[in-house]
């Protein structure tokens, strides 16, 4: 990890992603279905994709090997993003199912560890479990008044928590035989082919904002989401894996609450400001150990 690139497009994607956290919300509350959200965001994967092709002068890898691993990276995540907004938040409280998936990471560094063989020295580690800390705790919310009956939302979480841990390891691997660029294109594929899953979902009888709060805002929001998947796809490239992956599970979420103390003046909990911290001493942890 002698080159700077990894940390770069990690902080990247982590001020991204944390934008697009805070305002995700927005289209949603006014009107425009999160399933309908999903279809807009599996479109503004193509403008990234078409940039990445074009840095590889359209040289695309076709081979049987990186179809395949393009595939899996790209179900995985995307079926994971429609698995959680179409069945798993419609089953159970976010409160519960948030810091679930917020923990694939684990996963992650299970099988990098184990199957790639990455390690870290001493502060690395201790900055890895300190991210792995303060992603749960950045994920708080009040439980409420809201009673949870049942146990298929626990179903759902568990499987976006295997499918986005499991995701992260494949970044790494594939990215040992293959351009990055064609992982995300692949990424952009598999996006648009789980598309017509999201539109059979959506309940067309209740109203839909078509106007501007609709579909061109989540377009707006949702290539935020897009330009950050393709940077995590290099961070993976250049960096370790469990690094890169607890990093920007832990800061994203950072970003977002300080977006949303600033647009809504809304107070972190103290458990979510007891997460920031530790988010950030693990980030300087990590890029310290790795330097």
């Amino acid at each position: 990890m002698k080159s700077k690139l990894w940390l770069v497009f990690a902080l990247i994607t982590t001020t991204f992603w944390g934008i697009w956290g805070a305002l995700i919300e927005t289209t949603e509350k006014a009107g425009f279905p999160a399933t309908l959200g999903y279809v807009v965001w599996s479109l503004t994967m193509i403008p990234p994709a078409l940039v990445a092709l074009h840095i590889i002068k359209w040289k695309l890898e076709y081979d049987a090997k990186s179809i395949l691993y393009g595939a899996i990276i790209g179900f995985l995540g995307a079926g994971g993003q429609l698995i959680l907004f179409t069945k798993a938040l419609t089953e159970g409280p976010a409160y519960l199912i948030f810091p679930i998936i917020s923990l694939a990471p684990l996963v992650t560094i299970l099988l990098s560890y184990l199957f790639l063989k990455e390690r870290a020295a001493r502060l690395g580690w201790v900055g890895i479990i300190m991210a792995l800390v303060a992603i749960p705790l950045l994920s708080y919310q009040d439980a409420g008044s809201s009673v949870v009956q049942g146990y298929l939302w626990l179903v759902f979480a568990l499987l976006v928590f295997l499918a986005w841990g499991i995701q992260g390891y494949f970044f790494k691997f594939a990215n040992e035989t293959m351009k990055a660029e064609s992982i995300f294109f692949y990424m952009m594929v598999t996006g648009l082919i789980l598309s017509p899953f999201a539109i059979l979902l959506t309940d067309f009888s209740q109203p839909i904002n078509w106007g501007f709060k609709g579909p061109y805002l989540a377009a707006m929001i949702q290539i935020l989401n897009a330009v950050g998947a393709l940077c995590i796809v290099y961070a993976f490239r250049y960096g370790k894996a469990i690094i890169v992956s607890p990093l920007t599970n832990a800061l994203a979420p950072v970003i977002t609450v300080i977006i949303s103390l600033a647009i809504y003046s809304v107070i972190p909990h103290p458990v979510v400001i007891t997460g920031m911290i530790f988010a950030v001493l693990a980030m300087v942890l990590m890029t310290w150990e790795e330097k």
